[in-house]
This record gives structure tokens, C-alpha cells and sequence, in this order.
């Protein structure tokens, strides 16, 4: 393949020049819509999945495939924000809008459970575009030393080293091998409790409902350890699963400690990466705040940084400053939002209780809401403030060992 041709989905060769060609899908949806016609079902997922398909880049080896998920945020962010910066009344209503834009679109892909970019690119770009802002914008005015300049830079690599980290694996339970196929029939018969579903509550396991994570056709089943813990049965990845693990209907995997799956890094959150999680948010937090204390100073001099946020006469004199506290108040609502998440998160670790467990506790009605409700403590696994955040700091120090169980 030469750099402008690619395989299709259909399985035949292509090129970039022909990206407008040959599409039956869009040409009948065209007629159709010029003759008022309604169109067929799964026509609309056709179009889009033919337009994903041929959205390329050229490359050595043929046609790179560009995920559509982070194109929007590339492009609409700068638009957003520079309109935004033309008048305090399009900034207001742009960003009032940009967060239910947001909300919407991660309800629409929760509901679909599927997986996308998009969060991960709006992060990431947001964070190269503020910084490429600030030093434009903020530091030619004279007002922010170089000390500060690198305060920032350090906190923003530290920030992204924080969030690689907590990219990778969060503690996947390894699949069983395809040519050993697992059975709960496996597993010792004294190792087995009764329970109140028994056994057929394995086999009707495939109705039951999927809930923060669980996929559909997960089914309890307790298996006695030296320990006294109960371990689950996954339908869906065929192990036994250690307590607190879940399976996540987004990666298709099931994960020891299943916090939740953050659509930000686009991965679960479990054992193995839960502290660089917490570690990522906790440096964006004060790397974002000290950048807007560091940009409020300069533009609205002589105010504090909480006054100058809601009251700053100057910020549309010139459109650098517009611009700037446009800027300001876009990372003052992410940071907002990502703070929430944080606190949830500290609460969370104080109680040593997952937000899946937490989920769940609100499910079966076995958790007790503390704090006006911003922590449910299912009381299974607190064991005081200082145990509870020893335990979590000591997650992921020692590879976990597998039972015979594990492997069925």
C-alpha cells in the first residue's frame, strides 16, 4: 500500500481520493431526503460508519484511520472559546451550553455503552490549549515571573506523567485460555455455600440487570476462602472473581477493585491504578487553580482572585483580556467539575467503600447515606480513617496472589 491507500471495512483496497465516491448509503439517503422521503432503519449508522471508514491521514504504510471522537474537540474548542471572547453575553451563553454539551453526549454514550476518545481529547486539548494561551497571552504582560512559569510547567508534567500512569492496566483478572473452558462444575463442592438462588441462579444468571459496570448475565456465587471473603462468577469472562472485583460492560473485562470506568483517561479505575488516578486529579487541581489565580492577577490587578472571577471591569477592554478571562472561566468550570469528582473520590477512600459498591449499596438499599448523601458507607470493609486510607495507599505494592479457584 502506498500512503494514501487503505483496506476498507469491506475488506477492499482504497484510496483517500476516492473518499467521496461509490458511498450507495449516502447517495440513497440524499434522494430520499430530496424527495421528502423517510429514510430505512440503520441508515443514519451506515452513513456514519462509512464516514468513520474512510476519514483517513496518509502514512507510510498505507492510510491511518482517524477516530472521529477527536475531531470535535480539536475544532470547536478554539471556535467556541474565541466567540466567546467577542462579548461577555456569547461567553455567557457559550459557556453555559459547553457543559450541557458534555452532559449529553456522555448520557448518550453511557446508554450505548460504548467507549470514545472524546473526553480523553477534550482533557488533553483543553490542557495544551490553556497552557498555549497563558503563555501567548498572560506572560508577555510582564506580570508573571519565570519562578511561576516554571511552577506551572512542572505541575502539568507531573499532571500528564500522573494521568499515563493511570492508563494503563487497572488490574485486569487474566481470561482464561479458549481451550480450557471454564465451568463452575470446576470448583470443590465443600467450597460452595448455599445461598438463596442455589444453583439455579447460576443458570438464570443471563437476565439478570447490568448495574454501574456489571455486565448482563453476571451471577453471584460465593465460594468460601481461608480468608472467610466471598468471590462472584463472571458469565461474561468465565473466572471466579476475588470480592470487590466487578466486570466492566464498557471494556468487556473484569477488574480487581472496580472503582468505576472513568470516561476522562477512557479506562476503568481499579486496584492497580487507582492512586495514580487520584494522584492525576490532585495535580490538575492545583496546577489549574494556581494558573488562574496566576492570570487573574495579571488581568485584573489589584482584585482577588475570587472577586476578579466575578467582577473584573477591564477583561473586555481588548481582546487579549477577553480571551484570557474567557479562558479562565472555561478551566474554573472544568476545575469545578473535577473537584467534585476528587472530593467524592477522598470521601470515598475515608470509608474505604468503591463507587461500585456504592452503587450497588443504593441498589439493594443496604448502604447508609452520610455527609447529605455525598458518601454511602456500606460498613463491609471500614475499618476507621487510618486503616481505610492505609489500605488504599498499600494497593498494587504486591502482585496479587491466585488461588485454584482463580482458574477454573
Amino acid at each position: 500500500l502506498c500512503c494514501c491507500e487503505y483496506v476498507d471495512r469491506r475488506g477492499q483496497r482504497n484510496h483517500l481520493a476516492a473518499c467521496c465516491c461509490d458511498c450507495e448509503e449516502l447517495d440513497d439517503g440524499c434522494d430520499r431526503w430530496l424527495t421528502c422521503k423517510s429514510l430505512p432503519p440503520g441508515a443514519l449508522e451506515r452513513i456514519a460508519d462509512t464516514i468513520a471508514d474512510r476519514l483517513r491521514v496518509p502514512w507510510f504504510s498505507g492510510a491511518v484511520k482517524i477516530n472521529v471522537s477527536l475531531v470535535p474537540p480539536l475544532v470547536l474548542l478554539p471556535v467556541f472559546l474565541h466567540v466567546a471572547a467577542l462579548h461577555f453575553l456569547l461567553g455567557l451563553i457559550i459557556l453555559t451550553s459547553l457543559p450541557v454539551v458534555v452532559l449529553w453526549y456522555y448520557y448518550l454514550t453511557h446508554r450505548r455503552k460504548e467507549r470514545t476518545l472524546f473526553f480523553l481529547s477534550l482533557g488533553l486539548f483543553s490542557l495544551g490549549y490553556m497552557y498555549y494561551v497563558f503563555l501567548r497571552e498572560v506572560v508577555p504582560r510582564g506580570h508573571v515571573e519565570y519562578s511561576q512559569v516554571v511552577a506551572l510547567t512542572c505541575g502539568l508534567i507531573l499532571m500528564l506523567a500522573a494521568l499515563s500512569r493511570a492508563k494503563k492496566d487497572p488490574g485486569y483478572l487474566p481470561i482464561p485460555a479458549s481451550n480450557e473452558k471454564p465451568s463452575h462444575q470446576g470448583l470443590p463442592s465443600k467450597s460452595v455455600r448455599g445461598s438463596s438462588s442455589g444453583l439455579h441462579g447460576i443458570s438464570g444468571a443471563a437476565s439478570s440487570r447490568a448495574v454501574n459496570g456489571e455486565a448482563k448475565g453476571y451471577c453471584r456465587m460465593s465460594a468460601e476462602q481461608p480468608e472467610g471473603v466471598k468471590k462472584d462468577w463472571c458469565t461474561k469472562c468465565q473466572l471466579v472473581r476475588p470480592a470487590r472485583a466487578g466486570h466492566c460492560r464498557l471494556c468487556g473485562r473484569c477488574v480487581r477493585r472496580l472503582d468505576h470506568h472513568c470516561v476522562w483517561i477512557n479506562s476503568c479505575v481499579g486496584e492497580q491504578n487507582h492512586q495514580a488516578f487520584i494522584l492525576a486529579l490532585s495535580f490538575f487541581m492545583l496546577t489549574s487553580v494556581y494558573g488562574i489565580t496566576l492570570t487573574l492577577h495579571t488581568i485584573c490587578r489589584g482584585r482577588t482572585p475570587f472577586v476578579a472571577l466575578f467582577y473584573c471591569p477591564g477583561a473586555y477592554s481588548d481582546y487579549s483580556s477577553a480571551l484570557s478571562f474567557t479562558c479562565v472561566w472555561y478551566c474554573a468550570i472544568v476545575t469545578a467539575g473535577m473537584g467534585y469528582i476528587l472530593l467524592i473520590q477522598l470521601l470515598n477512600i475515608s470509608y474505604n467503600v468503591t463507587e461500585r459498591e456504592a452503587r450497588l449499596a443504593l441498589r439493594d438499599n443496604t448502604g447508609r447515606r452520610l455527609l447529605g448523601g455525598l458518601v454511602i458507607d456500606t460498613g463491609q470493609y471500614n475499618r476507621g480513617l487510618l486503616c481505610n486510607w492505609g489500605h488504599f495507599l498499600s494497593l498494587g505494592s504486591s502482585p496479587p496472589q491466585r488461588s485454584a479457584e482463580d482458574i477454573v
